[in-house]
Order: structure tokens, then sequence, then C-alpha cells
């Protein structure tokens, strides 16, 4: 559940202040974009591929998350893979941007090479942008509060600053996945504005960067010989070290052309999604998914649940003197 909204307004309390919590975006359909949540699945998949996320939280709630995803990655030779990660995440008067480029090293795994493991290492930038000219809402006529009517010069951050990471991955295509890794590894104290309140009160602005630890996984299950029936379940641990957050979804798969699903967040939402894959022969294959988190939580009776797209379009890389097993690039996950 995203808290960072509630750590925010408390920061801005005209007391001196830290706001902390979990801020990563947060994707519902994870199984589709490995690649935002962990640097060293760049390049697994054998494809050059290109994928794109946009999310709608907690519709009719004011000062809402709307975030938006864009990645690449493709295997260069058999032993390396490079990525590209860029996202914008807004929360009310919060703005975060994070670009980060990616590279994995590959090794074949397991009877006969079948599976494979990769380890990798990102590097970019963050931007955390804090608005000061924000106006606290139910609290206008509040002095103890600083806002752009009663204070000059409220509270604002800007900061630019490098962010790093580290993954982990396996996988053996068509059957299974799993990897770990963290972000933010720095874990930087970014320092904002300061400045005195109408009753001659104190406050600073500051964020702390929290490392993010990320564990995720899935298996596939055949249910008939010809492959036209598959069942995957997928799972997803986030956590700060302060708070952590599981996401369990359950995936069917028909005919490696359309698939069903559900996901259960807890303490937060139930989240049905459907999607089609498109395959294109030499040109490639395209899919698009959906889904729509039902809010379970507090926030329920101020939301009208959450919105998410999903789109990706991934193009085989031709090798005349080998048959690749990942040639089939439907499902985006191996």
């Amino acid at each position: 559940m995203r808290k960072t909204l509630t750590k925010l307004a408390i920061a801005l309390t005209g007391l001196v202040s830290t706001a902390y919590a979990q801020q990563d975006p947060q994707f519902t359909q994870f199984m589709h974009n490995r690649l935002a949540y962990n640097p060293a699945y760049a390049g697994t998949s054998g494809a050059i591929c290109f994928g794109g996320m946009y999310r709608q939280q907690w519709v009719n709630f004011p000062g809402a998350p709307k975030t938006g995803l864009f990645t690449f990655d493709m295997p260069i030779a058999s032993t390396f893979g490079v990525g590209l990660y860029l996202a914008n995440d807004q929360l009310g008067y919060d703005n975060t941007t994070l670009a980060r480029a990616s590279f994995a090293f590959h090794r074949n795994l397991g009877a006969n090479g079948a599976g494979k493991f990769s380890v990798a290492l990102d590097a970019g930038i963050l931007q955390k942008k804090i608005n000061g000219n924000w106006v606290a809402p139910q609290t206008l006529n509040d002095p103890s509060i600083p806002n752009n009517q009663s204070v000059t010069g409220a509270p604002a951050l800007n900061k630019l600053v490098p962010d790093f990471g580290f993954g982990l991955y396996y996988t053996i295509p068509g059957k299974m996945y799993a990897g770990f890794s963290t972000s933010h590894i720095a874990a930087q104290d970014l320092k904002g504005a300061s400045g005195q309140g109408p009753n001659n009160q104190t406050y600073n602005l500051n964020f702390s960067l929290a490392r993010h630890y990320y564990v995720i996984a899935g298996y596939t299950f055949q249910l008939s010989n010809t492959g036209g029936h598959e069942l995957t379940p997928n799972v997803k641990v986030k956590s700060d070290g302060a708070s952590t957050q599981l996401d369990i979804n359950l995936t069917y798969m028909f005919q490696k052309k359309f698939w069903l699903g559900a996901s259960y967040r807890m303490q937060d939402a139930v989240a049905p999604m459907l999607g089609y894959v498109q395959n294109m022969g030499k040109s490639g294959s395209l899919k698009i998914g959906y889904s729509y988190d039902v809010t379970t939580s507090k926030i329920k009776g101020y939301s009208s649940g959450t919105h998410e797209i999903m789109l990706g379009y991934c193009l085989a890389p031709k090798d005349p003197n080998k048959i690749s097993s990942h040639g089939n690039v439907r499902f985006l996950e191996d």
C-alpha cells in the first residue's frame, strides 16, 4: 500500500521532519515487466523487447498516484544483456523521476544448459521533487500547517542524485523464474528547504531514500500435452526493511494468446486482469494487458479502484545458425 502521501503530509506539519516509507513505483502486472524490479532480467528472454505501463491509482482520490513506465532490454551475444528503465511517479505534490541502465552477465546452468543464471548492476539518476506551493487539504485555516497562503517560502525539495541497484535472476524458459534484487543501494538523505511558520515553529523538509528489496518468482504448469493450457502462479515480495508487501498472482493462459488472472496484495487490493498476445511472425509479437485493483484497505470508501494498462513488443533476433528456444516471445516471461 502506498503510504508516502500520509508520510509527506506529516512531514509538512511545521516541525523538523523526514519522510520515509516505501517509495518505488508499484505495478500489479509485475510478471509482464520484470525488468522494472530486477536488472538481471535484461536480455534473458533472448529477444529485443520494449515495454510500457501506465497506472492510475485510487481513482477519484485527491492527489492519487499516477505512474508511467518504459523499459527496453536485449541480449548481446549469448553472454550479456543490457536494459533501460524510465519511470515517472506522481503522488500529490510529490514527483519522482527515475532513469537507470542495466548491464547483465548470463551463464547457462542446469541439465544440458536448460537454465540461465544472470547477475546485473544498474546505474542511473533519481530526481525527487516536492512542491512547496501546496495547499493542505481540509486545513486551509489552520495556522500551524505551512501552506502557500500562510507561509512565505513553504517547504520544498528538488534534488537530483545518482542511483544504483543490483540483481540476481534465474530462469528455465517456459517453466520457471526466480529473482532477488535491491534498489537505491546508497540510500541517500535528501535535504530540502527550511523556514519558520507563523507561530515561530521551525520546519525542515528532508527525504530519506529507503533501500528496497525484491523477490519475484513464478512457475508454469502445463495443463495439456499440446501446451494450449497453462497455469502460472507468480509472487512478488517488496520490503524496505521497515514494512513488507506481498503480491500473489495466478494466471491462466489459453492457446498461447489469451490470459486471465487475479492478484491479491496483502491488506490492500484484489486485482482481476486479462490480456492478449498477437504473434506477428517475423515481425515479432505484441501484447496488451489490463488490470483493475479493487481496494480492500480503509481507503476503499474514497476510491473507485485502480486502473493499469500494460503494452509490450518483442522482436526475436535473427540467428541462422541456431534455432532458439526463445523464438516465440508470446509471453515475454523467459
